[in-house]
């Protein structure tokens, strides 16, 4: 079995990462970090019988004791990076669902995995959906060209845009090229109407309760609009991608960044089947 543990323990995320693995059987639970931890077992928190991982405050102290292969990250900005640095460090797989890296940091996580000879996933969506929405987008951008993003998530989210939309913008930019959109000589009345902008792409974030995360690309053609359009209902959506990232990331070299890389991988080892 594959020893994993979860940072972010105590957040939303943190339990649904806790739950998918607890019932997983290729996968087995030896650690949990949270820097809110009161000393709960990881168990009472996502509703079963203790199960004997008491959730820690310090990172080094769980990974000297549990020796996990594993790392599952669903913290915050400001976290992300000591922790990855830590787990690396440490001979320890991270699997990186956090959102806010830099391109410093990505750049810095690259390095790190090659210095120590540690894999490594970034992946801005771990929804299947999601990243269907991200590829159907990128294939869809060569025919039409014109393009913008909003994303929806709640308003508890503190980065913006979603890392999800930016990868979506990354991929989209790879297949078309830079290219100014709209007319020359727009003048935005207020300052951010237009949203951000990224390589000639718009983007525009919501954050509003009610929302878990969500995303449409919309595409704009001569008599014509397309619209792709994903939207994760609960944060369960994101496991089965969690749980695969968990199974994979032993096998891979070097950083991976985005789960479309291993999804497409596994889709050709189960048709070879």
């Amino acid at each position: 079995m594959i020893r994993v543990m979860v940072c972010g323990a105590y957040g939303k995320m943190g339990r649904e990462v806790l739950k998918a693995v607890y019932g997983d059987p290729e996968l087995s639970i030896v650690g949990a970090v949270d820097i809110k931890s009161e000393g709960a077992d990881a168990g009472e928190l996502i509703g079963v019988s203790k199960i004997g991982v008491v959730v820690e405050k310090d990172l080094q102290t769980v990974i000297d004791a549990t020796k996990p292969q594993v790392m599952v990250d669903f913290t915050a900005p400001k976290s992300v990076m000591p922790n990855v640095r830590l787990a690396i460090k440490n001979g320890v797989c991270p699997v990186i669902g956090t959102t806010g890296l830099s391109v410093t940091d990505v750049e810095e996580i690259d390095e790190l995995t090659k210095q120590y000879n540690v894999s490594a996933l970034i992946a801005p969506n771990f929804s299947v959906g999601a990243i269907l929405m991200m590829l159907f987008a990128a294939e869809a951008s060569k025919y039409l060209p014109h393009v913008e993003i909003i994303e929806l998530h709640h308003d508890q989210k503190l980065d913006a845009p979603s890392g999800t939309a930016l990868r979506t913008a990354e991929l989209i930019s790879a297949k078309r090229g830079e290219m100014k959109q709209g007319h020359p000589d727009e003048v935005e009345k207020l300052t951010g109407a237009r949203g951000g902008d990224f390589g000639g792409i718009r983007m525009h974030s919501v954050r509003l309760p009610g929302y878990v995360a969500h995303q449409e690309v919309i595409f704009g053609g001569i008599g014509q609009t397309l619209t792709i359009r994903h939207d994760s209902i609960s944060r369960e959506s994101f496991m089965p991608g969690v749980v695969l990232a968990c199974k994979r990331i032993l096998s891979l070299k070097g950083l991976v960044h985005g789960l479309e890389h291993i999804l497409i991988t596994n889709a050709a080892e189960e048709k070879i089947k």
